[in-house]
């Protein structure tokens, strides 16, 4: 009972560094892991058991947030019609990109798009799967694919973070739009007649 204790609030104590670290990366790239112990509460040995390097650090912060964004994308699908669930999940994305350009800020550069082109496949997948909902609801175009847009969503690293708040949502809205069927509306079977103007 005890080692099970001791087990939780190690795992409580490494997920509250984590939590720390990102919410730091949105004030400062610097992060100094004395700056993170203090904030959360822990001493440097929990800090750097957990943690070795500043860079390992970084590096499950990314992961985190990966991991959270292509789950909500299952979560969103089973509460919404496929295109809210899409565009709810742009939102999402919004926020993983701030800590995305907060870790790559960070990080040496050759270190950094390493990380983050090791985390492209499981968010091509989710795209993929919301892809998938919207063409079988008939409101996200056929011709789209997880490609495209992952394409479209590599702006949002790069904007600094004022250019970030300003117009993030707005482009995001500007690419769901350019990816949903003509007015949203189901599309024609291939080869079916036209009718009306």
């Amino acid at each position: 009972m005890a080692e099970r204790r001791l087990r939780a609030d190690a795992l409580s104590n490494r997920a509250r560094i984590v939590q720390v670290a990102r919410d730091l990366l949105s004030s400062t790239s610097e992060l100094p892991m004395n700056a993170v112990a203090k904030a959360a509460g822990v001493g440097q040995g929990t800090l750097y058991r957990n943690f070795p390097t500043r860079e390992a650090l970084l590096a499950e912060v990314y992961r985190a947030d990966v991991d959270q964004l292509v789950a909500s994308a299952g979560t969103l699908l089973g509460e919404h019609d496929a295109a809210t669930a899409f565009r709810r999940w742009l939102d999402n994305v919004a926020d993983y990109a701030r800590v995305k350009r907060g870790v790559l800020a960070a990080l040496e550069p050759g270190s950094g798009h390493e990380l983050a082109a090791s985390h492209t496949g499981p968010i091509g997948e989710a795209i993929d799967r919301l892809l998938a909902a919207g063409r079988e609801e008939g409101t996200i175009r056929a011709d789209v694919t997880s490609r495209d847009v992952l394409i479209l969503l590599g702006f949002l690293s790069r904007l600094d973070e004022a250019s970030a708040a300003e117009s993030a949502h707005h482009i995001l809205d500007l690419i769901f739009h350019g990816l949903r069927t003509r007015g949203g509306e189901r599309p024609r079977a291939e080869g079916a007649a036209e009718t009306g103007g």
